[in-house]
């Protein structure tokens, strides 16, 4: 039986990679290098009948004989490979127009990722342009089918998407952010670049431009206004959501009842901002402590050095008592960079061979923007003991198939960096009470998200009426808002997987605590929660069980 698990579990890691040959590339899968993403309906329907396939065969699979890793492996691979069927049947591409995250405004930061090691991933590199250029072809007729069938994406999605694009292609080819991005090894850059500044010319630049010809002849005219800009407004918008909710969280949670979850941490960490608030900003009355969280200046960065010196000192610290609280720490270092594009703060892991460290962006666009007392609880997140630590340790496992290492669940790597932010204050890591307030103001952000994107995806909710839920339920900014409501709207049910996930790792580790009284200890707590990869949170629960009965 060993082998047939095995076999099904390498099988399901190549089904991954060619699907997502970019991601194969950061994972150093150099055969990839050439490749990128297919976004035909075609390609679409091949992936979920294949899921389903490795679903089906995971399930009949005989589990008598098999020792605690091999049904893990069962477990993780039938419910992921279900769950990225149900999600792809949601045809969420026809509603793709995504200012944020969207490949026109992405991609220069993540071909800046991938390895060029040598002068044949340098050559594959221009196969790779090619394809992006069909994948902005695709995007356009996936656009042009989902309007056929009355499904069209947000207009403020759709208008920003179509000004990304221009402003792209305003730029001369030669200067193209992704030939800027790229780093060519020496030996091959003054001979291939001009080659790839002809493939950006023939094959980028007229994708994109057909992309931006249908959003803006064909999908703007039908595009959803404010006032109905979440999924609840489509004929089949409730199925498509309850689609993203099941992927994102990895449970059977109703958006009605990830919306009250919402509303119940909110008003618990009422009393926490109470608590802390004389001692930070003189008052104990919520609305002043949001104000002066939002607007003194001297609870606000004034460059982007400062913000990336913190971040470097406030994982120095964490990885100094790391080992009182893990039994394993990852091989790989974490550094630090400052980025003008992107989301305020993100995570690349270390590069599979090596090659590469894990980094933590932090955007230093508008260095006012960020709070001094947030920047330790995002390192903490981001970082040690968050993101680096649990996708590191997962990517070093030994005696586990290769997609068990890398395969993401969102619930348990957003709930594990959650998690982390609240761990750092057992582990004394904050240096201030304002800091300290910060961790409560990631927690308002992570809880406003269940409340606003139920809201918007569920309950109908406008976009305006999530911005100011969100600024009365926490010390945010409207300038900062504002992209976070977007985020929900082109990203719908990813949002949730935060809070979700945290509650249920630290509801999770009670239970432990009870089971096993004065015996319990944090560090075997831990390792059972990540030396076993990224895993649904259901699966999760009976591994913990298992491990500390």
């Amino acid at each position: 039986m060993t082998d047939t698990v095995e076999t099904l579990a390498e099988e399901y890691f190549d089904a991954l990679l060619a699907e997502d040959p970019t991601w194969a590339h950061m994972l150093s899968e150099y055969s990839y290098a050439g490749q990128f993403a297919d976004g035909s309906r075609a390609a679409e329907d091949a992936t979920i009948a294949a899921m389903r396939g490795f679903a089906a065969r995971a399930d009949a699979a005989p589990v008598g004989d098999l020792d605690e890793q091999q049904r893990i492996t069962l477990s993780v691979l039938s419910a992921n490979a279900a769950a990225r069927a149900d999600l792809l049947e949601g045809r969420l591409h026809e509603l793709g127009a995504d200012p944020i995250f969207g490949e026109q405004t992405s991609l220069p930061l993540v071909v800046g990722m991938l390895a060029i090691p040598d002068a044949e991933v340098a050559e594959a590199m221009l196969s790779k342009l090619n394809a992006i250029g069909e994948y902005f072809g695709d995007l356009a007729q996936r656009h042009r089918e989902g309007v056929a069938s009355g499904r069209t994406p947000a207009e403020f999605a759709v208008r920003g998407t179509i000004e990304q694009l221009e402003a792209a292609l305003a730029v001369p080819a030669d200067e193209d952010p992704l030939l800027a991005a790229m780093k060519l090894p020496d030996d091959v850059d003054d001979d291939l670049r001009p080659t790839l500044v002809e493939v950006i010319s023939s094959s980028v630049r007229p994708g994109m431009t057909a992309y931006r010809d249908v959003l803006r002849d064909e999908v703007l005219p039908h595009a959803r206004p404010d006032n109905k800009c979440g999924l609840s407004w489509l004929t089949d918008g409730a199925d498509t959501y309850d689609r993203t909710l099941r992927y994102f969280t990895t449970t059977t949670l109703s958006a009605k009842e990830i919306h009250d979850i919402g509303l119940s941490q909110i008003a618990s960490l009422a009393d926490e901002y109470r608590a802390l608030g004389p001692s930070v900003v003189g008052t104990d009355d919520l609305a002043g402590i949001f104000a002066a969280m939002r607007s003194d200046p001297q609870l606000h960065f004034t460059n982007g050095e400062e913000i990336v010196t913190a971040a470097e000192l406030a994982m120095a610290r964490a990885e100094a008592v790391m080992p009182a609280w893990f039994e394993v720490l990852p091989k790989a270092p974490c550094g630090v960079e400052s980025t003008i594009t992107g989301a305020k703060a993100f995570y690349f892991p270390p590069a599979a061979d090596g090659s590469r460290g894990g980094t933590f962006f932090v955007n230093v666009a508008d260095a006012s923007a960020w709070g001094t007392f947030e920047l330790e609880a995002l390192a903490f997140h981001e970082g040690i003991p968050g993101h680096h630590l649990q996708l590191s340790v997962s990517a070093e496992l030994e005696g586990v198939p290769e997609f068990r290492k890398h395969v993401h669940n969102a619930a348990y790597a957003e709930g594990w960096g959650l998690y982390s932010e609240r761990l750092a204050d057992e582990m004394g890591l904050y240096t201030t009470d304002a800091d300290r307030m910060g961790m409560l103001s990631a927690d308002s952000l992570r809880a406003c998200r269940l409340v606003v994107d139920t809201g918007l995806h569920a309950l109908g909710w406008s976009r305006q009426q999530a911005v100011e839920y969100m600024i009365s339920n926490s010390p945010m900014t409207e300038a900062i808002v504002r992209p976070e409501v977007d985020r929900y709207i082109v990203s719908p049910g990813q949002a949730t997987s935060y809070m979700v996930g945290r509650l249920e790792i630290q509801r999770i580790r009670r239970e432990a605590e009870r089971r096993q009284g004065s015996s319990f200890s944090v560090r075997a707590f831990h390792s059972a929660v990540l030396d076993s990869g990224s895993l649904p949170l259901g699966v999760l629960d009976s591994v913990v069980r298992t491990r500390l009965p």
